[in-house]
């Protein structure tokens, strides 16, 4: 029984026992704020420092193999740009206001075509007075010419009876000086006359220099003016226009050439060069050195080495990048070009047992290439397949680096 009694009193519920307190989730909470701010920590600490991991490299650029063989070999490869050695910006010899514009960009004009008009309203006014006067004057010339015929028939006919004392001598006298008189103002009426056609010649300049016309064949590269515009052959500021368009002669572009002081020994006058647009990497233009200029720039230590093009072509013009190539030799007429590119030795590397190299893609992030390279050419290496001319390699990459990483340029 006692043990009964002593069963059910466990099995009792107390009803006024005040419940326990549930525990406190203040620690998790707690322990959750803790872990986000170490996140958080992780993550902008790689976003600091992840960066400036990157491995700093030097870089340069996948230069295309020159034409031929040993007779073409390149002995220097510079860049430079198209210039044109006639280009104008055409103007009025005079100012005035512009009545009509006849010329568009690409549009190309031949040598004295008209390009635009000036209204003429005051030239033309100019010129009529002139012509005016030039009128006054010949009229006043052929008065003067009237009067001297009828003075000089009377000094005829008055020498005549002086001789037989028919009239006084101070008669005839007075006849010869007026017959004198007439013949002086005659001079100066003719040139008075004369002068007055210069003046109208002059006016006829001024109505023509209201006409702009080209000063040689070409091709219009910009427009500048429009009608309604006042131009003006000098600078005035303001909304003064100082030109008309600008032409280009596209017969006479050529290539000019920065060469360092320490290569320029390597160039020669009329030393065959290989021209390379940036714009068309596959097509090798023939060209020849013109001359070298001889004075150097002191800040960029280089010499300016004038290029002829030998090739006339729409698809070349004013201001185009472009890499030539100094060769030993002319390649020989009908040459295939070489395939493939040259790059420099340190930009060859071993991985998974084969030749690579690692390309500069976008957002510095590097790819790694598979190359096939043949060989050497002076201190660089030719590639015969992987990677294309222009394409950007790096040089002396880590041994650590990997296709995708992050890479940072170093400074030249």
């Amino acid at each position: 029984m006692n043990a009964s009694a002593e069963l059910l009193k466990e099995l009792r519920i107390e009803r006024n026992k005040t419940p326990a307190p549930p525990p406190s989730r203040r620690g998790l909470w707690i322990g959750l704020g803790v872990a986000a701010v170490v996140l958080l920590a992780a993550g902008g600490g790689w976003a600091l420092f992840g960066r400036e991991r990157a491995p700093e490299v030097r870089t340069a650029t996948a230069a295309a193999l020159a034409t031929g063989g040993a007779a073409g070999a390149s002995v220097l490869d510079a860049s430079g740009y198209v210039v044109a050695r006639r280009m104008a910006t055409v103007s009025a010899k005079v100012t005035g206001r512009v009545k009509e514009v006849l010329i568009e960009e690409g549009m190309r004009v031949e040598e004295g075509q008209v390009l635009a008009r000036l209204d003429p309203i005051d030239a033309d006014a100019q010129r009529t007075l002139a012509s005016s006067q030039v009128a006054a004057a010949r009229s006043q010339a052929d008065s003067v010419q009237a009067q001297l015929v009828d003075a000089e028939a009377n000094a005829r006919r008055l020498s005549e009876l002086v001789g037989r004392q028919l009239v006084s001598r101070a008669q005839y006298d007075q006849a010869v000086a007026q017959r004198d008189s007439l013949r002086a103002q005659l001079v100066t009426a003719r040139r008075q006359a004369q002068v007055a056609g210069d003046s109208l010649r002059i006016a006829d300049h001024g109505v023509d220099n209201t006409v702009v016309r080209a000063p040689f064949a070409g091709v219009v590269i910009s427009k500048a003016a429009q009608p309604g515009e006042i131009v003006s052959p000098l600078a005035t500021g303001g909304y003064t226009r100082t030109g008309i368009g600008t032409i280009v002669d596209m017969d006479s572009l050529e290539v000019e050439v920065d060469v360092g002081e320490a290569y320029i020994g390597r160039v020669k006058a009329k030393m065959p060069v290989q021209a390379t647009l940036n714009s068309y990497p596959d097509w090798k233009i023939p060209a020849e050195v013109i001359a070298i200029i001889p004075t150097a720039d002191r800040g960029k230590a280089t010499v300016k080495v004038r290029v002829a093009l030998k090739e006339k072509d729409p698809r070349i013009v004013p201001d185009m990048g472009v890499t030539v190539s100094f060769l030993e030799q002319a390649p020989k007429e009908g040459e295939a070009p070489r395939a493939g590119v040259r790059v420099p030795a340190a930009a060859l590397v071993e991985r998974d047992g084969g030749e690579a190299a690692f390309v500069l893609g976008d957002e510095d992030r590097v790819q790694l290439r598979t190359v096939k390279s043949g060989g050497a050419v002076g201190e660089d290496r030719e590639v015969t397949s992987g990677l294309a001319p222009g394409e950007t390699v790096v040089l002396d990459p880590p041994a650590a680096l990997a296709d995708g990483d992050r890479v940072r340029i170093a400074a030249e």
